[in-house]
């Protein structure tokens, strides 16, 4: 990630108070697997990393087939796939493996290993900002706590520093905080750290943004912010058929932001919701589930949303007594049928009509019914010619 946009590691000591939690031992992991009595390595960390159940204590045991499997894990449902499982706050001990191979297992003695340890160390987490011409922030966020899970979420990772990227080279109005934790302790440190001085205006959580399902939105706990209006607008253009969801206090990191002390505008945007898509917390969620195209879909998304926030601003007519001759500033076309014009032609009607200075380019863009960048792209037409100003930056 360092290697992509320059990133600021921070570490929080194990046992530190972060607001009602805290924080846990550290875990590393080095060997594990299972040996039947011939010696052969049924399971094997080295094969996969979802063979050990996170946070599994260490262990070196010889065991029957029964006292094995109340330490095994299968989907019976999804009898090919190995699931990912987590035993975080409560020491324990456990394998996955597929539900198949478990059927195959004999009545053995089998020799079973985790190398790994609990002991006090840190939370990592990493930030990246972009400074903008003011210090109020927007906050991106994405867990990095699911090792070999493509979807859930190396791709929220991957969107979002392609987006860091990006923002590097543009000057914006709002500075931009992305933030790299493991999901709930990791949020909620983040919080107790900062607790002082976020300046959050804006914030959204990314999650599960390299399938083909969705899109789906999930509103802050405020419901009717200006991130949940600018998500909202944006896919109703770009996804029809997109899932408009209201807040719910279960998820992901967004529920930490958005709890009643700090009731951030933040909200939680995937493709496929958690949860709903068979692949979700299993082996099946590998590099072949995600596909390049719905990670660019996803981060035109979002980067229209950004646009949204950054180019949205209140605006006054300067001729407001009547409607202004649009013809004598060279902005009405006198040819009709072409789609665009007309369109541009509305727009620029709406804009005039209710630029007013109390009413944004988002505000008309939802009245009008007509797509913000149409609204944007007009106004600026307008504004050259002398026919708008503006009067509220903010």
């Amino acid at each position: 990630m360092g290697q992509k946009i320059p990133l600021t590691v921070r570490e929080v000591p194990s046992g530190k108070q972060v607001l009602d939690w805290i924080i846990p031992k550290e875990w590393n992991i080095r060997e594990a697997y299972i040996k039947n009595s011939r010696g052969e390595r049924i399971v094997d960390l080295r094969s996969s990393n979802l063979h050990v159940m996170s946070y599994s204590a260490p262990v070196h045991a010889h065991l029957g087939l029964k006292e094995l499997s109340e330490h095994i894990y299968t989907l019976p449902e999804q009898p090919d796939l190995i699931p990912y499982r987590t035993s975080y706050y409560s020491e324990n001990w456990a394998f996955c493996m597929s539900h198949a191979q478990f059927l195959s297992l004999e009545d053995d003695i089998y020799e079973v290993f985790i190398d790994s340890d609990l002991k006090l160390g840190h939370l990592t987490f990493g930030e990246a900002k972009h400074q903008g011409q003011t210090t109020d922030e927007v906050l991106l966020s994405a867990h990095i706590c699911h090792p070999s899970l493509a979807n859930d979420n190396c791709s929220g990772l991957a969107l979002l520093a392609c987006l860091a990227e990006r923002l590097a080279s543009r000057k914006t109005r709002y500075t931009y905080r992305f933030l790299f934790a493991p999901a709930t302790i990791g949020a909620i440190t983040w919080l107790a750290e900062n607790f002082d001085s976020l300046k959050i205006k804006h914030g959204l959580v990314m999650s599960c943004v390299g399938d083909g399902g969705g899109p789906t939105y999930k509103s802050s706990r405020l419901g009717d912010a200006m991130i949940d209006r600018a998500m909202r607008h944006v896919l109703t253009y770009s996804f029809p058929h997109a899932d408009l969801l209201d807040f719910i206090p279960y998820g992901y990191d967004e529920r930490q932001y958005c709890s009643p002390g700090f009731n951030l505008p933040v909200g939680l945007f995937q493709r496929s919701r958690f949860g709903t898509f068979p692949e979700y917390h299993t082996s099946a969620d590998n590099l072949d589930f995600i596909k390049p195209k719905h990670l660019a879909s996803s981060f035109n998304a979002i980067w229209d949303a950004i646009d949204v926030l950054e180019s949205n601003r209140r605006l006054l007519n300067t001729k407001p007594y009547g409607e202004p001759q649009l013809g004598r500033y060279d902005l009405y076309s006198p040819v009709g049928g072409d789609k665009r014009t007309a369109e541009r032609n509305m727009a620029m009607l709406w804009i005039l009509n209710l630029s007013d200075g109390q009413q944004t380019l988002l505000d008309i863009a939802e009245r009008s019914k007509l797509p913000f960048k149409v609204i944007r792209d007009a106004a600026e037409v307008l504004e050259s010619r002398g026919l708008l100003s503006e009067c509220d930056a903010n």
